[in-house]
């Protein structure tokens, strides 16, 4: 009878364990995930977008956590800043680093803006305002991100961004185990890089090649934004495909040893 017991003590807890497993690979957000998702602060534009970049299954697939420190390479207007703001909470800190390169170009088309208060209401979240090329983090982060912008470093418009410099300075700034998130629009297969400033675009070959070199381990890809449907040959901006692109989501990680 003692052994019975023990067996069924020991099959509950692994059907739980089941069960948790099964909420976590179907994405359901965690109670600070859904917090960072209905933050008053976030713009209407960005519940736009909600539907399209999911992202509830992006903080699970990064890792990211209460505590964790991230850097946004790139933030653009801000959308997963602001989330990943509220999920890291008080204990956590994020980095948003705006490259000076794409000062002029966010001058024209948002003048009078400062991108150094661009987050000016989260008090864990800090603007890093320098050359991409001179990358750098105040402490050593768990994550740096980026989202539908990686293919842009190959693009007349920041020059003379260099790839092997960026990645080896996000490769720098993780800890021992940190995560790397390239995030970005499908081209494709063996286009190479004939497609990112014609179609803002990247072979997701390249990418692998590139991060690869500076000392990362492909850690893992996610298909939850992929659309089979995308023919790969229209700009990322044309109606007939804008906001439902074929996109790759790359985890590199840096060895602890």
């Amino acid at each position: 009878m003692k052994s019975y017991w023990i067996l069924a003590a020991g099959l509950a807890t692994a059907l739980g364990a089941t069960a948790a497993l099964a909420a976590h690979k179907t994405h359901t957000p965690l109670p600070t995930v859904a917090d960072a998702i209905s933050d008053a602060g976030r713009t209407d534009a960005d519940r736009q977008l909600d539907a399209e970049r999911k992202p509830a299954a992006m903080v699970f697939f990064a890792g990211i956590k209460p505590g964790s420190r991230v850097m946004d390479l790139m933030p653009g207007q801000g959308y997963f800043t602001r989330i990943f703001a509220k999920v890291v909470g008080s204990k956590g800190y994020v980095y948003a680093y705006s490259p000076t390169e794409i000062d002029s170009l966010i001058q024209k088309r948002y003048p009078g803006v400062d991108v150094t208060k661009q987050f000016a209401a989260y008090p864990n979240v800090t603007v890093l305002h320098a050359s991409i090329n001179s990358l750098y983090a105040p402490e050593s982060l768990d994550v740096v991100w980026t989202s539908q912008n990686y293919h842009d470093l190959h693009d007349s418009f920041y020059k003379p961004a260099d790839l092997a410099i960026i990645n080896k300075a996000v490769f720098n700034a993780l800890k021992p185990g940190g995560v790397y998130i390239v995030l970005d629009h499908a081209a494709t297969a063996g286009s190479g890089l004939s497609a990112t400033e014609t179609l803002h675009r990247i072979d997701e070959a390249v990418v692998k090649k590139e991060v690869l070199a500076a000392g990362f381990k492909l850690a893992g890809e996610s298909n939850v934004l992929r659309n089979p449907n995308d023919p790969h040959d229209k700009l990322v901006f044309d109606p007939s495909i804008r906001h439902h692109t074929d996109q790759f989501i790359l985890k590199f990680v840096k060895p602890k040893h």
